[in-house]
């Protein structure tokens, strides 16, 4: 990396207040300008060549019980650097990043004697910016509390919006699609809890009239709040909405210190929004030493089973039980308890015949009778086993199938008891051949007040994370904050679930059809998703027809193929259970084929809400991988197929909708077929209303 730094004379920015500066992106696509406005506060705009993508628009920092960094501010100095270099993933979508970047960071001074000072820091890119305040150390500001952002995002035009509520503690909504002019949550039935009407959550998808793609969302979030978005309804301005603490205010701080950075992605090509790693590229590099342990994998578990009905988490239905006072051994079991030795060895028996690395168990701990909606402290020791289930002897059994079994820790949303518990419980992983971990946490959070998208549960998901790499464990979490390109700094932390996942489908309204077109563009604009796919019994009256009648996934079984390469993620599950699989071999050797972790990956075609086509190379083979997903609408695809090596002949595989294919009339009828390609055939595509297709391109046999 190469830093010119150039100071400019205070005197100089003194004589006037207004004083603009420019900054362009390294190949001149993106413009930002900055200055203050006549009462000190500070403004920026950006634009994309002759296109406005915001109009004039404050920063600033609201402190409690202090003067705030808004208004009122000079100038004290200005600096530039950029910097272009490149940098390996330990696993990603691609081989190499390149991060090139301008930057421009500005020191901002209060009025008075004490002279206080904040910077803001930006980062153009030429897909896009990062920008973020900065407070450096200082005798008159050492500790100091946030009470809300003044930043703004202000749009020129009333843009096509791709939106859920703004919850503090659940993303799993379906998005919704308006005009910025229609945001409205009321109508929608809230999960926990929300903000105002009109605030919605990051990542924000948008699109302009005149075609450009905008996605506002935030990177490395740390010792701070997620950021919801306030919509003007009606002069399209978004206003930065921090996740509050228990005290109701956002965050608790000591210089020197940093926010997250802000980031707006910008192209005139919807392909290039999703191909875009500038929110990576603000993230912090790994400390890690040694990452030879962290294992991309895909995964198969005793789970869809309690989702479908046919198994249940709890070992009895007894409630309202104490955890360290209840006899376990003597409660009646149920007799539908899925976490039983027996049953977890069936898993591991189709994991080894399958090539599968990993299995997963939920439900063997004691505690699931009474774990959920009680707002209770102790319900998981995260230690103990259901007198079913045989820790020894399946350690001894996964050990000699050469499979890998993955913790499950639901906490309930009892943080405090996880925290305190949580060193015992990875003592108990690695003593048992366990390194990696589900963590889960469903319901209010405790400490009571603290939402899952604050800054105390903020801090805590970045903890385990680095508490886990320390104990060489990965981990999964499921109903945590939304990621923000921090696997970058910790590679251990494979996948979030944040987001409303496969399981939906199991027991709700389920997914729409168009979902999967849409996570793409939001979700996982800031890291990959566990969102279980593979489900091949679409219908699934079929595993329990009292109690699920009328649910099925809203896909067909094609998409659910496509999902391994459209929805990324190092670590995927193969969510149905294994008399699924057996009944369709065929359709599943994709699975067993598609790879987890990849050298090379290009956006084909894409329209947020209506289609994705990714083609991907596997890591460290000329084998390409190919997803193509639409919305409830069926369309035919003429995909090009440069991105093959050329001179060479390769054997596409293509799993395809059948005849008749209908994500809900006729969703499970599918098709394969074989033909050989180079890098200049053509395949024409066909996806049935909700459908997919899923080809894999392999070196031909001669």
């Amino acid at each position: 990396m190469t830093r010119a730094a150039l100071a400019f004379a205070a005197a100089l920015l003194a004589s006037g207040p207004a004083l603009a500066q420019t900054l362009r992106s390294p190949s001149n696509k993106l413009a930002l300008n900055f200055r203050l406005s006549p009462e000190g506060e500070p403004l920026y705009q950006l634009s994309f060549g002759q296109k406005q993508v915001l109009k004039p628009s404050r920063l600033g920092v609201l402190l409690q019980g202090q003067p705030g960094f808004d208004k009122g501010l000079t100038v004290i100095k200005v600096d530039s650097a950029q910097a272009d270099e490149t940098w390996a993933p330990v696993w990603g979508e691609v081989k190499q990043i390149r991060n090139r970047y301008k930057e421009l960071l500005v020191t901002l001074q209060q009025p008075g004697t004490e002279k206080r000072q904040m910077q803001v820091r930006f980062r153009l890119f030429d897909d896009g910016l990062g920008f973020r305040y900065e407070w450096p150390q200082h005798p008159n500001l050492q500790y100091f509390v946030v009470q809300q952002e003044r930043t703004e995002f202000n749009l020129p035009a009333n843009h096509k919006a791709f939106w859920i509520p703004g919850d503090y503690d659940s993303n799993e909504y379906a998005y919704q699609t308006t005009r910025l002019s229609e945001v409205n949550t009321l109508p929608i039935t809230p999960i926990q809890l929300k903000a105002a009407p009109t605030t919605v959550q990051t990542p924000l998808m948008l699109k302009s009239d005149d075609g450009l793609y905008v996605n506002i969302h935030e990177a490395a979030l740390v010792n701070y709040p997620a950021m919801m978005l306030n919509v003007d309804t009606k002069n399209y301005a978004l206003g930065a909405q921090l996740v509050p603490t228990a005290t109701g205010a956002a965050a608790y701080l000591q210089a020197p210190e940093h926010t997250p950075w802000r980031t707006v992605v910008v192209s005139n090509k919807a392909t290039e929004v999703l191909a875009s790693k500038l929110i990576l590229n603000l993230n912090e590099p790994t400390k890690l030493q040694d990452v030879s342990w962290i294992k991309p994998q895909k995964f198969v578990g005793v789970w869809w089973e309690m989702h479908v009905n046919k198994a249940s988490w709890n070992y009895s239905d007894t409630g309202n039980l104490k955890l360290a006072s209840t006899d376990w051994n003597a409660l009646k079991p149920n007799g539908r308890h899925g976490a039983n030795t027996a049953n977890v060895k069936r898993y591991i028996d189709f994991a080894a015949k399958h090539g599968i690395e990993g299995v997963l168990v939920e439900g063997w701990n004691v505690g699931w009778e009474d774990w959920h909606g009680n707002w209770k402290e102790e319900v998981f020791d995260f230690v103990t086993p259901y007198p079913d289930f045989d820790v020894q002897e399946l350690q001894r059994y996964a050990v000699g199938k050469g499979v890998k079994l993955i913790m499950h820790h639901e906490t309930s949303g009892s943080v405090t008891n996880y925290e305190r518990r949580q060193d015992e419980a990875l003592r108990f992983m690695k003593d048992h051949g366990y390194d990696a971990v589900k963590t889960g946490y469903v319901g209010r959070i405790i400490p009571r007040g603290e939402h899952h998208d604050g800054q105390w549960m903020v801090n805590h998901y970045n903890r385990t994370a680095e508490h886990m790499a320390k104990r060489q464990i990965m981990v999964d979490m499921h109903e945590s904050v939304r990621p923000t390109g921090l696997h970058r700094t910790y590679p251990n932390w494979l996948a979030s679930e944040a987001a409303r996942g496969n399981e939906f489908n199991a027991w709700s309204e389920g997914n729409p059809p168009e979902h999967e077109t849409i996570l793409p563009f939001t979700r996982l604009m800031g890291g990959p998703m566990d969102y279980t796919p593979g489900v091949f019994q679409i219908k699934l009256e079929s595993w329990n027809p009292e109690r699920n009648k009328g649910r099925q996934v809203h896909t067909t079984l094609a998409k659910q193929l496509a999902l391994y390469v459209t929805m990324y993620s190092p670590l995927q599950m193969v969510a149905d259970l294994p008399e699924a699989y057996e009944q369709r071999l065929d359709a599943f050797q994709f699975i067993k084929d598609v790879p987890v972790d990849w050298d090379d990956t290009r956006v084909l075609l894409a329209e947020p809400g209506d289609y994705l086509t990714i083609a991907r190379k596997a890591k460290g083979k000329d084998e390409w991988y190919l997803g193509a997903i639409t919305d409830e609408q069926a369309r035919n695809q003429q995909v090009k197929l440069d991105f093959l090596s050329p001179n060479t002949t390769y054997e596409a595989t293509i799993y395809a909708d059948g005849k008749g294919a209908d994500w809900e009339k006729n969703p499970m009828v599918y098709q394969i077929r074989k033909q050989r390609v180079t890098s200049k055939s053509n395949l024409k595509l066909q996806l049935a209303a909700g459908g997919g297709t899923a080809i894999s391109f392999k070196p031909a046999q001669r």
